[in-house]
């Protein structure tokens, strides 16, 4: 089993970015999949996760902002984050729910910073 983020980035407050999870060894769509995030300082926090019947649920914190999909086709997973804020900082991942602790990618860094 394999992740790989990809997408993130250095962005103005209010702006937006899209982080893809390419996923091997395992179906995005025959599990719960989900994106994390480890803020600088703090322990790591699920933000969205999407089910195997494309339901989401959200963190309180991004409701609103940012939207979980997956592509099938591609195997991969989707976090599309606009109306970023400063506090949306940090490395994001892609796992499933609940996760599989052996199975971390490497992340991908987004900064929200003017």
């Amino acid at each position: 089993v394999q992740f790989v983020e990809s997408g993130g980035g250095l962005v103005q407050p209010g702006g937006s970015l899209i982080l893809s999870c390419a996923a091997s060894g395992i179906s995005v769509r025959l599990n719960v999949m989900a994106w994390y995030r480890r803020a600088p300082g703090q322990s790591r926090e699920l933000v969205a996760s999407i089910t195997r019947g494309a339901n989401t649920r959200y963190t309180d914190s991004v409701k609103g902002r940012f939207t979980i999909s997956r592509d099938n086709a591609k195997n991969t997973v989707y976090l599309q984050m606009s109306s970023l804020k400063p506090e949306d900082t940090a490395v994001y991942y892609c796992n499933g729910d609940p996760l599989w602790p052996d199975y971390w990618g490497q992340g991908t860094q987004v900064t929200v910073s003017s």
